[in-house]
């Protein structure tokens, strides 16, 4: 009979940031994962030539899997099967047994036949892992766009870049919009890259089972690549039980894209402080107790998953260093609970990131404002190359000190009657490439693709 759904435990009051987009990555939709592996080998078999075609129907029509692969975890006693998963030490051993309880007597023996617990929990963590960075992927590559959009909009307008919290020389909002596209399209090159290999392999590792069960070591070497093939995995070149690498990459990849996200939250957070006022957040942020404020929600949930990130990716790390033996004797348990909420943080940091930068209101008078502050001392590199060869190193530095404005000092020097100040001073004339680097039209090689043009 089906049993009620499950309940949530953890349903993000103490982590927000991936409320609303972490359905899949659920324990219901792990174990209904888990049950369609289980499924998928049973297929795999009959790809092989090995089950009865029928085994295949029936088992598939038990579990609700449909056209689509799609499986129901509803069908089990799911309270019963975690408090038994702790005698074995993983959901699978109890899986087991709750699945053949439902199948056909004559087609229970397919069920998990010649598997170990690893072979399903990796597997079903690889399936969910592809749809979880699928989903962090296409926000993150829209993420990106809407950063483009905006360098590209705001290329020529001048902005105080700042080193070590301090005015620096002056920039362009694009160009510091395009720095966040940069590192947001990194990212995605990262994610696109990563592979989801399906596990296969038996208790130790050798696929010996596998080779006792077909009686052809030929078809047991085609077992795992059916395997893959019928859960849209990647086919497994060799055994992973104890070389971990599938899971650091994906946990790799996710911190790099989470960190991406982090920086333009980062800024955006710090643009937006109430003396700046540069940017603003298009949505949201209200405040309990002060309605005068406009909270930066979003741009606050994406840095709360980046200071989570890093240390989810270094457990990551940890365990695969600590793979003993053949199977990992607690370090292979504590991946589970560690990559999912790493693919909850990075599904909700890139939903969020996405719709910040869509909404993200620009000020450029503030910023054009805010680079005037020190009365042209933004422009202060500059000065020095043109003045400390007229006046000395001891008289500009004099003429710096103070924070008024700078125009009047310098047309009071008899050594810069010749200079246009206004010009000097002027921070637009001092960006350098920011406009062609918020274009993103510098080449490697120093020339932008306008520039080839007006040559042809």
């Amino acid at each position: 009979m089906p049993f009620e759904p499950l309940p949530r435990i953890d349903l993000g009051l103490l982590s927000p940031v991936s409320v609303g987009h972490d359905a899949l990555l659920s324990d219901e939709f792990v174990l209904a994962t888990m049950i369609r592996v289980e499924c998928a080998l049973v297929a795999a078999y009959v790809a092989v030539g090995v089950a009865p075609r029928e085994a295949r129907a029936d088992i598939d029509h038990v579990f609700g899997i449909d056209e689509k692969g799609g499986a129901s975890a509803r069908v089990l006693d799911v309270d019963a099967l975690v408090r038994d998963a702790v005698a074995g030490g993983n959901p699978a051993i109890p899986l087991v047994g709750a699945l053949k309880a439902q199948v056909p007597a004559e087609h229970r023996g397919w069920i998990h036949r010649g598997a170990t617990s690893q072979d399903v929990l990796d597997t079903a963590l690889m399936v969910v892992a592809q749809r979880a960075v699928e989903q962090t992927r296409r926000a993150v590559a829209n993420a990106a766009v809407w950063a483009r959009q905006l360098a590209t909009a705001h290329a020529d307008e001048v902005a105080a870049a700042r080193t070590l919290a301090q005015h620096a020389v002056p920039t362009t909002i694009g160009a510091r919009a395009a720095t966040w596209a940069r590192g947001l399209e990194r990212a995605v090159v990262r994610l696109d890259a990563l592979v989801f290999p399906a596990q296969l392999a038996g208790a130790g590792g050798t696929l010996a089972s596998f080779v006792e069960i077909t009686g052809s070591t030929d078809a047991a070497d085609a077992l795992p690549a059916a395997f893959a093939r019928v859960l849209e995995l990647d086919a497994p070149d060799a055994p992973w039980h104890v070389t971990r690498w599938p899971v650091t990459e994906i946990g790799d990849a996710l911190v790099q894209a989470i960190d991406a996200l982090g920086k333009m939250a980062a800024d955006v957070t710090t643009l937006s402080r109430t003396e700046i006022g540069e940017v603003a957040e298009g949505v949201g942020g209200g405040s309990s107790a002060m309605p005068q404020k406009q909270n930066p929600a979003e741009a606050v949930l994406i840095r709360s998953a980046a200071l989570r990130a890093p240390q989810l990716g270094a457990t990551l790390h940890l365990a695969s260093a600590l793979a003993v033996d053949e199977r990992p004797d607690g370090a292979w348990h504590a991946e589970w609970p560690t990559l999912r909420e790493l693919l909850r943080l990075a599904v909700g940091a890139a939903a969020h990131g996405s719709s910040l930068l869509a909404h993200l209101r620009v000020d450029a008078g503030a910023a054009a404002a805010n680079a005037a502050l020190t009365g042209g001392r933004l422009v202060s590199e500059r000065l020095r190359g043109v003045l400390v060869p007229l006046i000395g190193a001891e008289r500009f530095a004099a003429l710096l000190d103070g924070d008024d404005d700078l125009a009047p000092r310098l047309r009071a020097l008899p050594e810069a009657a010749d200079l246009d100040v206004d010009a000097l001073l002027d921070p637009a004339a001092y960006v350098g490439l920011a406009p062609r680097l918020a274009r993103g039209t510098r080449h490697a090689g120093g020339g932008t693709a306008h520039d080839e043009g007006a040559d042809a």
